[in-house]
């Protein structure tokens, strides 16, 4: 990262004018955009400015520890109510001022950390420590400063040692050693994130814009080059990439736990699984991990402006060492529709969509539909008596591909109802004469089956064309684009939402979710992020629909293949146990505000407690299935020229073996054809 001076603390107020300006164009063109093509456009007015304010002061201090209450109160009386004014008058200085009082904080901070660097801690101090829910109100005043950082220092380091061992007297007998490396690490990731943080100098203007947007709806957002660039590059099943996989450890550092044979990471030689990434560098700044947000760290490994990475890494107690990459463009495999035929009684293919993907650049016509059409042929071939369609965790994307999607098994026909931002209402219809596939259908939904997935899913319960099981669903409905900021700007876009969707009924989902046919517990249902909580979000709806469309089955065949579901379900041990842990899971978020004694015993107790379910979730058995899953005929021999892709495919295979929701599709199926046979 470009390492400036402190005299940035102390801009003349010239520049101060200067950077207002560009802040204030780029505002105001972003509402000029926004007023004209939102689906629902809002005044910039004194509600604006006060969650405008809220949200930023939210984001950059959300722990409460570095803004003063007194200087809170000052810049809440000069700003809350006057941003919407501030930004139409061209005058935004503000966030120049805000940033300046932000740095001025950090540098204060910053001494009282190099203080308790140099001093022991007193761990014989009694005190508690509370957990909150929700944001709190600022409350620090200046004597309390350094009695802060201390407690928070001393429950950093009391936690980080509550999780080296599951013996507590082991612990006790090392804390010595213990503490005084975790206080170092601690310290120097804190004074890290500070000096970070003084030395940007676009310090949260790009969050600012951002949370401009989303006082709109919560799926308007602000895109630099490089955050456009990594969006769209998520909803593809090709990018440029290192051929890596990475995740957090419990210790929130970033771990290489799979390397792709095929991809550029592996061809160096010198990557291994297990290596920690200490830092990310590219021409023109270095991300150290340990005090960077998770976000820009993505960012800059996914944006397709980083062609070549260089990537300091440290194997176990090894030194660090560099490896330059170059990154290629490479399949992704988690991102790319898969099938399996499964054995159970009757023979029924499975084909799993992670995303509604396409070529957003348009340099082909390939996308999701078109993968899961050539999967469902595949499976045919094999002569399966129905098909699972797997849509958890499917975030959305791309609603051309979900409109085609439904155009292949749906006959004909209207499938959606579009309204725009002047009310005018448009009619999608299927795009396709004819089905690819013609026999019984059940999709699997859960919490994060988000937009393009809900628009799929609803069409073909509609049309009774599947049965869809799971939980309810995010409940967005509404479509968004990506628009430059003006003609030919290459810089400044804005993801905005354009039109809301609702089904050929004139129902909506916005904000209620899809609530399925058969309602399967899922782990965690009860904490994923709905619509609903967003507080921007658009409200539920309905429309007077007249639309005629021809259901697929009779109502009276779907409500009785979901009777003998929900009773299987409701006698099934494996969803029972989820519904007990969901409960504790809810019980343990949702539990009133948690104050403990700041000890490591009490800490050690708390943890062991969390860690205690997070084990019981972790070893919820589902073994005893034991499901016959194998390729079709034609994936075999692609598997054969392709050998690379073996393993990757032989964890999607054994994974899907004790998938009880897989398991319940199949019965399901197996109902049908029954019940079939016998009318």
């Amino acid at each position: 990262m470009k390492k400036n001076t402190f005299v940035l603390l102390f801009f003349s107020l010239s520049l101060f004018a200067q950077n207002g300006d560009t802040n204030c164009e780029i505002l105001l063109k972003i509402n000029k955009l926004l007023q004209k093509e939102h689906y629902s456009p809002k005044p910039v007015n004194d509600s604006l400015s006060a969650y405008l304010f809220n949200e930023l002061l939210n984001d950059i201090d959300p722990g409460r520890n570095i803004f003063l209450k007194s200087e809170v109160d000052l810049l809440s009386k000069q700003y809350l109510y006057q941003l919407d004014d501030l930004i139409l008058d061209r005058n935004c200085s503000f966030l120049e001022n805000i940033k300046k009082e932000y740095k001025t904080a950090l540098l204060r901070n910053k001494a009282v950390l190099e203080n308790l660097n140099k001093k022991p801690i007193d761990f014989s101090t009694r005190d508690t420590i509370r957990f909150r829910q929700k944001n709190f109100d600022f409350y620090m005043k200046e004597n309390e400063i350094e009695k802060a950082w201390n407690k928070k220092i001393r429950y950093e380091i009391y936690s980080e040692i509550a999780g080296e061992s599951k013996n507590i007297d082991s612990l006790k007998a090392n804390f010595n050693s213990l503490s005084n490396n975790a206080k170092k690490r601690i310290i120097e990731n804190e004074l890290c994130k500070i000096n970070t943080s003084l030395t940007n100098d676009k310090l949260f203007e790009d969050d600012f814009y951002n949370i401009f947007c989303e006082y709109f709806d919560p799926h308007t957002n602000y895109f630099s080059s490089d955050t456009k660039s990594s969006f769209v590059s998520n909803l593809s099943k090709e990018k440029l990439s290192l051929g890596l996989d990475i995740s957090l450890n419990e210790k929130n550092e970033i771990i290489i736990v799979g390397i792709d044979p095929n991809g550029p990471a592996f061809k160096t030689g010198k990557i291994k699984k297990g290596d920690q990434i200490i830092a990310i560098s590219n021409d023109k700044e270095t991300l150290e991990v340990s005090c960077s947000s998770l976000e820009s760290i993505a960012i800059m490994m996914s944006t397709d402006a980083n062609v070549s990475l260089e990537l300091t890494l440290k194997r176990k107690s090894e030194k660090a060492f560099n490896v330059n990459i170059q990154k290629q463009v490479l399949k992704d495999e988690e991102n790319t529709v898969y099938s399996f035929i499964v054995n159970k009684e009757i023979k029924v293919g499975y084909i799993k969509i992670p995303s509604f993907y396409s070529d957003f650049e348009g340099h082909n016509n390939k996308g999701c539909a078109q993968d899961v059409a050539k999967e469902t042929i595949k499976l045919m071939k094999d002569n399966i008596n129905g098909l699972v369609l797997d849509l958890t965790d499917n975030g959305g994307g791309s609603m051309e591909e979900a409109v085609k999607l439904a155009g292949l098994f749906i006959d004909r026909g209207p499938i959606s109802i579009v309204k725009d931002s002047r009310d005018k209402l448009s009619v999608i219809n299927d795009p396709y004469k004819g089905v690819i596939y013609r026999g019984p259908i059940v999709i699997i939904i859960n919490g994060n089956s988000a937009s393009a997935s809900e628009f799929f899913a609803s069409i073909m319960q509609d049309y009774n064309r599947a049965i869809l099981i799971g939980s309810t669903t995010l409940g967005k409905a509404t479509m968004q684009t990506i628009q430059p900021l003006e003609k030919n700007d290459e810089r400044h876009f804005v993801k905005l939402t354009i039109s809301k969707f609702y089904r050929i009924t004139g129902k909506s989902h916005q904000a209620t979710g899809i609530i399925p046919n058969v309602s399967i517990p899922t782990i965690y249902q009860d904490v994923f992020q709905k619509e609903s909580g967003f507080p921007t979000a658009l409200k539920n709806d309905s429309l007077k629909s007249r639309i005629r469309f021809t259901p697929y089955v009779s109502n009276e065949l779907i409500e009785t293949l979901t009777e003998k579901s929900k009773d299987r379900v409701s006698k099934d041990p494996y969803f029972n146990s989820i519904v007990s842990l969901n409960t504790k899971i809810e019980a343990e978020i949702k539990k009133p505000l948690i104050e403990i004694p700041m000890t490591l015993d009490a800490i050690f107790e708390n943890q062991t407690k969390i860690n205690k379910l997070s084990e019981e979730i972790s070893s919820l058995s589902s073994d005893d299935l034991n499901l016959e899953v194998s390729n079709s005929e034609y994936n075999k021999s692609l598997l054969i020229l392709y050998p690379s892709l073996v393993e990757y495919n032989k964890i999607q295979l054994d994974n899907l073996k004790s998938n009880h929701y897989l398991n319940e599709a199949i019965s399901i199926i197996s109902d049908y054809k029954t019940l079939k046979q016998i009318n």
